[in-house]
């Protein structure tokens, strides 16, 4: 995984928003969403000749954006 790949995160964050923005408001779906466009990323982009690494790439994206959203979400709810 180049580093350039990271870039990836924020972009499945988007699209969990677009989601979210159409009304998918399910605490389970959203999470779900973004590790869903963690691993097709990984295994479409990252890693497209070896199924197995894009697999974990893929989930270590769609966490790190799931998780990069609700951590965000609590500091800015603490601030108001």
């Amino acid at each position: 995984m180049q580093i350039y790949d990271v870039a990836l995160i924020p972009l499945i964050i988007g699209l969990v928003q677009v989601l979210k923005y159409f009304g998918f408001r399910k605490k389970w779906f959203l999470p779900l969403a973004s590790l869903l466009f963690g691993v097709l990323a990984g295994v479409i982009y990252v890693h497209p000749h070896d199924v197995k690494e894009g697999i974990l790439i893929g989930v270590l994206m769609g966490l790190s954006a799931s998780g990069m959203y609700s951590g965000g979400k609590a500091v800015m709810e603490k601030e108001e």
